[in-house]
């Protein structure tokens, strides 16, 4: 059906502009009302409602109440749970209440002679808290605006609850405007209040009375309230993720186990250096922000497997972290290839972080590499900061060390912070430190930050590229002008460091896209270092196999171990879309695996093994023979049938080909758009996490 527009609907809708920019009595002029109430018996007896008076947020509603067969004739909401049930909710929603209690206690008294309610619901529409005035919770009772009733367009008609539900908008209803006939003697303001750190929606607080006490602030006032419990919100959030990584840091980081920390909600918290390549490894998608949140994550620490849970998430180990009975969040862990049925307890060190000299660490003479290491040692002498630039495991931290171990300042600290594991206020505060104060729930004297920890040594950010944008212009200054502001302080503390940042991103991309400042790009990359990845290294290859074998074997103390032929030709052409850190971990595992100290085919990781079976099988003629002339596939030929081969092994999952083939996502689409392969695409279970 068409809609006739009135002059109101020429005002933007959404949010409280929509209400509060119409003249004072527009809503609760009477001649107004009777048309509305006229509008209405006609829509309930089949004819056409859309009279012009209405507003489109109203008129919109009743259509979506016509549609979900909502009674026109009731006269209040559906009867209340039982008691049992409500406190079940109120108990599943107490970091909610908890948020809002202070200023649901602040405005008791401030309601109490207005003649209106304030209602607090869930997502769902179910009233959790009541407060204001008492002379009108009896009358709010007879139409169930009492906690335990549930408020949605669906269950009570246009209602502010359920209609700022429906649009995740700040909504005023007045009187007739209700679709419901019981409830069209009420007014009510609502808005939703969202989590800050997701955008979800948490809830809606709600100002109702009967249809005089009607207020064109009230929804204003709404609205700030809700803004004010969200801030609330924040901080108390803020403060759980804190006392969550601290736990967490005491028992889990600094080892080669994968760590990924999420909070209660499933939602990415931190991560540790080794989990990129850990979760790779087990089939979760390219990069962790894009794993992340697991809706089901409390039921999977349960021992509840879901369903439509993915492969990879049956793959690691789940562990609680709880304060007294409160769940903070949740440990996800994939343990190293040498740990496979250990746990962390029994956490041994890892070799890869004792200090070594100078650049001793890098294994390799290629051109390429070699090239990479002069330029670094010629840097190391000068204090200005380096950008380097490589894939995931090429070992930039490897060269950020020996920078550092070859600088000047080789005898201060060296402090490595991982941007991209961190959420932005973690960021924030791992960087800058905080004042003892900042915010509830910090520590007693504050906390030193990464860059004062780095003074008069080196400061290694790694995966700078996923710095939020609004932190950059903080760092800047502090490269800048050589000091800094803890979070809450408001005295600059000077430092003295160098910076070494490192990114697999192209930031000249993310600049022109506006995901990074130009001004800190250029502060950043002042010198930069490309590292080779280890496809453009293969006569490093072999020197790299060695290497790893012989550091497994004397980390695990084991006896000698060699590699057969047919393994080690495996190695040799396999292309290492993990560099040098799937390597590592591949050999790590195969020498574990090994049995009578050789390493078979059979020893090496599956994505390794299916790789030298996708290759071209070549075979010698018999002597004395020659082979007949056949027509050689052209590469583009070939590059098509790897790509289709890829995309069976992995069942349509195009995160998981991408990973095979050594490819951004974005080139995979293109070839398969060039090459034609929709049509195998589509012959797959396509799960395209």
């Amino acid at each position: 059906m068409g809609r006739t527009f009135s002059q109101w609907d020429l005002i933007p809708q959404g949010d409280s502009m929509d209400e509060t920019s119409r003249p004072m009595d527009w809503l609760a002029d009477p001649d107004r009302d009777a048309s509305i109430m006229s509008a209405w018996e006609r829509l309930v007896l089949g004819g056409n409602s859309r009279a012009g008076i209405l507003r489109g947020v109203v008129d919109d509603s009743w259509q979506r109440c016509l549609e979900g067969h909502v009674d026109p004739g009731a006269v209040c909401a559906p009867p209340p749970v039982e008691e049992g049930r409500l406190f079940e909710l109120r108990t599943k929603n107490d970091r909610l209440i908890h948020a809002c209690a202070p200023l649901i206690q602040q405005t008791r008294e401030f309601l109490s002679q207005t003649g209106t309610i304030l209602l607090l619901t869930d997502p769902d529409g179910m009233i959790l808290e009541l407060a204001g005035d008492t002379r009108i919770v009896e009358p709010a009772g007879e139409v169930r605006l009492v906690p335990g009733c549930k408020w949605t367009e669906f269950s009570c008609g246009t209602n502010a609850i359920g209609t700022a539900l429906a649009l995740r908008q700040p909504v005023q209803i007045h009187g007739s405007e209700h679709f419901c006939a019981g409830i069209k003697r009420w007014t009510c303001s609502a808005t939703v209040i969202r989590d800050p750190l997701d955008g979800t929606v948490l809830g809606v607080l709600d100002v109702s009375g009967h249809a005089r006490t009607y207020s064109q602030h009230s929804l204003a006032f709404i609205v700030s309230m809700a803004g004010r419990i969200e801030s609330r919100f924040r901080n108390l959030a803020l403060e759980r993720r804190l006392r969550l990584v601290e736990r967490c840091m005491q028992h889990c980081f600094g080892h080669a186990d994968g760590v990924v920390v999420v909070d209660e909600n499933g939602r990415l918290v931190r991560a540790n250096r080794q989990a990129p390549g850990a979760f790779a490894r087990i089939g979760a998608p390219d990069g962790l922000e894009s794993a992340f949140p697991v809706p089901d994550i409390a039921k999977m620490a349960d021992g509840f497997v879901q369903p439509q849970s993915p492969d990879w998430l049956r793959r690691v180990q789940i562990q609680s972290i709880k304060e007294g009975t409160d769940t903070l969040g949740f440990l996800l862990i994939v343990p190293a290839p040498s740990r496979r049925t250990a746990w962390l307890p029994d956490l041994i060190p890892d070799a890869e972080y004792t200090p070594a000299p100078a650049f001793s660490r890098i294994v390799g003479h290629s051109p390429a590499l070699r090239a990479a290491v002069q330029k670094a040692q010629q840097l190391a002498k000068a204090k200005v900061p380096v950008l380097l630039l490589g894939e995931t495991g090429v070992g930039k931290e490897l060269f950020a060390q020996g920078i550092h171990q070859a600088s000047a300042a080789a005898d201060g600290p060296f402090v490595a912070l991982n941007c991209g594991g961190l959420s932005r206020d973690l960021l924030a505060s791992e960087l800058f430190g905080y004042a003892e104060g900042a915010f509830t729930g910090a520590r007693k004297g504050g906390m030193v930050g990464k860059i004062e920890a780095a003074n008069h040594g080196t400061l290694f950010l790694d995966e700078i590229g996923e710095m939020p944008f609004d932190i950059q212009p903080h760092l800047l200054r502090v490269l800048e002008e050589g000091e800094l502001y803890r979070l809450g302080e408001n005295t600059p503390r000077k430092v003295n460091f160098r910076l070494i940042a490192a990114t697999h991103r192209d930031l000249r991309a993310d600049i022109a896209d506006e995901k990074f400042r130009m001004d800190l790009y250029y502060r950043l990359a002042v010198t930069s270092i490309s590292i080779p990845p280890l496809r453009e290294r293969k006569a490093d290859l072999a020197d790299l196999i060695d290497h790893w074998l012989h550091t497994s074997l004397e980390r695990y103390g084991l006896a000698n171990a060699v590699i057969d032929d047919e393994a080690h030709e495996c190695l040799l052409n396999y292309d290492w879309p993990g560099n040098v850190r799937e390597m590592r971990n591949a050999i790590e595992g195969a020498v574990l695996m090994a049995r009578d100290g050789i390493i078979a085919m059979d020893d090496l990781p599956p994505e390794i093994r299916a790789a030298a079976s996708a290759g071209p099988q070549r075979t010698a003629p018999p002597a004395g023979h020659s082979l007949p002339l056949q027509k050689i596939p052209s590469l583009e030929m070939a590059e098509a049938e790897s790509i289709r081969l890829a995309i069976q092994q992995a069942q349509g999952n195009l995160t998981h080909v991408a990973f095979q083939l050594g490819i951004a996502k974005s080139t995979l689409y293109q070839k398969i758009k060039k090459y034609g392969l929709a049509q195998d695409l589509g012959a797959t279970r396509h799960t395209d996490r």
